[in-house]
């Protein structure tokens, strides 16, 4: 009997404790701000989607904190993924939007990186992300083969050596043989927007929603001021039917199949989107209140008419998508990382 009643009060402790646990995980957030901080500077597709996912997401949290954005530039999104990995507290009141293809840096074994990407708490991505490398039309070259043969070679703008906006132009040279000078340093988007207007660079690499949805390139395209080269992904873009993709060129054109699978792997960062996570060691019960309050957000009726508004489309991956990608990314035979250093060294 005494073993009976002790058994039915431990249950109950426990019971108490785990609701006490989670009402504490939801009652956490009531009154407090959550720092959202973006890898990029202001006015690039990155930035934009932090704001706008920041105008919703508090309201699907329980307690409703405000979400504030902090655009923290540098090293291609490094700096940005350095400081929620190692610098901000592991609370849940900071999060990070940075560049999903950082993962590349820790690859190569780049001294800047101090983080572990796979041990990120990873929240959700509110899109895939293609991209496309587009050019002005005023550049004399007009053609892939002209490109192959140009005697000035187009400089194309990225951020840093991570990122797809470097890979692809990239990629291009190695498999397609067409020579391409990189300007680095670029904070993000806004800024290579306006290196192209000026005349400081003739190409850049964009997201393929970003290129058609957003201004200033959806302008661009009906002005005939740019016009795009090739695309990432493993089929076209449907707003983009006459844009090939690089995997198309490399069969036109015969690229090695090293170069062919060095692409994928550079290109998987597509998989990724942008991804939102929080630094590691953060509670998991506050990681699966910021899972569910991401799911609910991208959901929201009201956020769903602005994106349409917007032109914007959506393609949400979950957390635990991203968690998942993010471990099995990571594993690539060194033949791959070898070329992966190669092609990205100075």
């Amino acid at each position: 009997m005494h073993r009976t009643i002790f058994c039915l009060l431990l249950l109950f402790g426990v019971a108490v404790l785990s609701g006490r646990s989670d009402a504490t995980s939801h009652d956490f957030f009531k009154g407090k701000t959550i720092r959202l901080v973006v890898g990029n500077s202001v006015g690039g597709a990155m930035d934009d989607w932090g704001r706008f996912m920041a105008q919703y997401m508090g309201k699907h949290i329980p307690g409703n904190p405000d979400i504030v954005v902090q655009n923290m530039p540098g090293a291609g999104g490094v700096t940005a993924a350095n400081y929620v990995y190692n610098v901000a507290k592991p609370d849940g009141l900071s999060i990070g939007l940075v560049n999903p293809a950082l993962y590349i840096d820790q690859l190569i074994g780049s001294k800047e990186v101090k983080f572990d990407w796979p041990k990120f708490s990873w929240i959700g991505s509110p899109e895939r992300i293609d991209q496309v490398l587009f050019i002005r039309t005023d550049f004399p070259s007009k053609t892939i083969e002209d490109l192959r043969n140009a005697a000035e070679p187009p400089r194309c703008s990225a951020t840093a050596r991570a990122g797809l906006a470097y890979f692809l132009p990239k990629l291009m040279e190695e498999g397609l043989g067409i020579k391409i000078n990189m300007v680095l340093g670029y904070g993000g988007g806004g800024e290579m927007n306006l290196a192209m207007e000026k005349g400081e660079v003739h190409c850049r690499a964009g997201t393929v929603s970003a290129y058609v949805g957003r201004e200033p390139t959806r302008t661009w395209i009906k002005k005939g001021f740019v016009r795009g080269l090739a695309q990432s992904g493993a089929k076209r873009y449907p707003k983009l039917p006459d844009v090939p993709t690089l995997y198309e060129l490399m069969e036109t054109h015969k690229t090695p199949d090293a170069t062919k699978r060095l692409a994928r792997v550079l290109l998987s960062s597509g998989d990724l989107g942008r991804p939102f996570m929080a630094g590691p060691g953060t509670p998991a019960e506050r990681v699966k209140v910021l899972r569910e309050a991401f799911t609910k957000t991208i959901n929201d009726p009201v956020l769903l008419a602005d994106a349409q508004k917007r032109k914007w489309d959506l393609a949400p991956l979950s957390g635990e998508e991203l968690e998942a990608t993010s471990k099995e990314i990571m594993v690539q035979p060194r033949e791959v990382i070898e070329r992966m250093k190669a092609l990205l060294g100075p």
